[in-house]
């Protein structure tokens, strides 16, 4: 036994030697590589700040960079920021790059749905989408709920809040906004999220839910897939909570689901009938009642409801973050919303979407916005076959790559000395147009076959809903970030703020 105790303290003074012999080789790294723990260490001691983290280590390393896990543990997936690698993946190669085995089971909540499906499944969800959003009827009617969302309550509510001189998370007040229009737009119900006045604000738990589903989806990449899988098994911790999670958004889907398909039976509704439009009914009569299950309306309902309430929410308060602490730029939206619309006109929200194209400065503070602060900071892929990226990377077959988009509205190669300035002239031309990037440097929509479908409803520079809340609320309030609201990014799969968006709000003189 004294031998054996012997043999293990020299065995473990030997690793320490060499364990501190390389940190301190090491301890000048972005990522120091530990022996035995790899890169995961110090990926996981930075994790509170990851995005800055990874775009630290992506510029050190010259934009590309793998990471292994301990030793028996089989992490091992790359990280790039490199336009050329992204562009592979997402298009060139895109056919050797998909979601992965273990995608489907992290975001568990889509379902079959368009974000989690490979292959034939994604074609056919894409292409019935693509097939709707292409309507005139559907451009419409999309104008139309924002419009009443709009004049309804968001303007009261700040008028009202602007009148009682109280601090407000517009952060919060944002997704309450977006969650009430998808649900009008998809579901054709409003579950009024959202209230008209300085009221308390209701919980509802469809809305809540969501929130609490991001909270899992990022949880679920953090650990390891054994750990998270036996707390389910277990019914404990973060999948005990996943399982209620679950329970109540099938029940709302269900629920609404069910509306939908007897409203349809009762009114006799035809793709022609705009005054009872919205997303479900008309994917269930392009497809044919008969032929569309409920599991598929459900998985396509609760993917529109993710992407439409949690992307347009973070990107409006970005927006109005660096708007409001950025005074001259301000000025100069402000200045050409007044010379392009007459905005103390009635319905000048919906006559003025025509002339949305002539705003190209208030295009460019939008694309500067979510150049900074894209919605979704990162995405993953993994191969199918071994490949070599252009950066000359070897990718192994099952391998992940993450791609963050974060740090690539961070490089100077891409974006030039100033690429952590907020300037929406980058996106001008000389000739006062707006200039167009490619998708794979500007990965605020992805790239390739799997670009946003929202992103091209109206054309290429369409951004209908952030353009007309942008004009909306600039021309009747001005927004003053409360002094001390430290705002930073969150740890989560969008790209929220931490700790929300405190502000005063000022009604704006005619």
């Amino acid at each position: 036994m004294m031998y054996f105790l012997d043999y293990f303290a020299l065995f473990a003074a030997i690793i320490s030697f060499f364990s501190i012999h390389i940190w301190r080789i090491n301890r000048n790294l972005p990522i120091p590589n530990l022996p035995l723990f790899g890169l995961l260490p110090a990926i996981l001691y930075n994790s509170s700040n990851i995005h800055e983290y990874a775009t630290t280590a992506l510029r050190y390393y010259g934009g590309t960079f793998k990471v292994r896990g301990p030793l028996f543990t089989n992490i091992n997936f790359y990280v790039t920021s490199d336009p050329m690698n992204v562009h592979h993946i997402t298009s060139k190669n895109f056919a050797n790059y998909g979601k992965g085995s273990e995608f489907h089971e992290i975001f568990e909540i889509l379902g079959d749905g368009i974000f989690n499906a490979d292959s034939d499944k994604w074609k056919y969800q894409r292409y019935k989408l693509q097939t709707l959003f292409k309507q005139n009827m559907f451009e419409n009617f999309v104008k139309k709920v924002i419009h009443k969302k709009l004049e309804c309550y968001l303007l009261p509510l700040l008028n009202d809040i602007s009148e009682s001189r109280t601090i407000v998370d517009l952060q919060d007040i944002f997704q309450r906004f977006t969650f009430d229009s998808i649900c009008s737009m998809v579901l054709a119900f409003d579950p009024n999220c959202l209230p008209n006045k300085l009221t308390q604000f209701p919980e509802v738990a469809i809305e809540k839910a969501f929130n609490k589903m991001e909270d899992t989806i990022l949880y679920r990449h953090l650990v390891p897939r054994w750990f998270w899988k036996l707390q389910r098994w277990l019914q404990i911790g973060h999948e005990k909570d996943s399982i209620a999670i679950l329970q109540i958004a099938e029940q709302f889907f269900h629920d609404r689901i069910s509306s939908s398909r007897e409203e349809k039976s009762r009114f006799n509704y035809t793709k022609d009938d705009e005054s009872n439009f919205d997303m479900l009914k008309a994917l269930v009569e392009e497809s044919g009642m008969e032929q569309v299950d409920h599991k598929f309306l459900r998985d396509i309902a609760v993917n529109l409801l993710a992407a439409g309430r949690d992307t347009i929410s973070a990107s409006l308060c970005w927006f109005f973050w660096l708007v409001s602490t950025h005074p001259n730029v301000e000025t100069k939206i402000l200045a050409e919303i007044r010379s392009n619309f007459k905005t103390n006109e009635e319905n000048w929200l919906i006559s003025g979407v025509e002339d949305l194209d002539k705003l190209i400065y208030l295009h460019g503070a939008i694309c500067e916005a979510l150049r900074l602060f894209p919605p979704v900071p990162f995405e993953h892929k993994c191969a199918i076959k071994s490949d070599i990226l252009p950066s000359g990377d070897r990718v192994d077959a099952n391998t992940m790559v993450y791609y963050s988009i974060y740090s690539m509205g961070r490089m100077e190669h891409i974006w030039g000395k100033d690429c952590l300035e907020f300037k929406p002239e980058r996106w001008i031309s000389e000739k006062g147009i707006n200039i167009q990037v490619p998708s794979y440097k500007f990965m605020a929509f992805n790239a390739g076959p799997r670009s946003c479908l929202g992103k091209n409803i109206r054309g290429e520079h369409g951004f209908i809903q952030l353009k007309i809340i942008a004009i909306a609320l600039l021309c009747n309030f001005h927004f003053q970030v409360v002094e001390g609201n430290s705002v930073c990014p969150s740890v989560s799969i969008v790209l929220h703020m931490k700790h929300g968006l405190k502000v005063k709000v000022t009604k704006r003189g005619n």
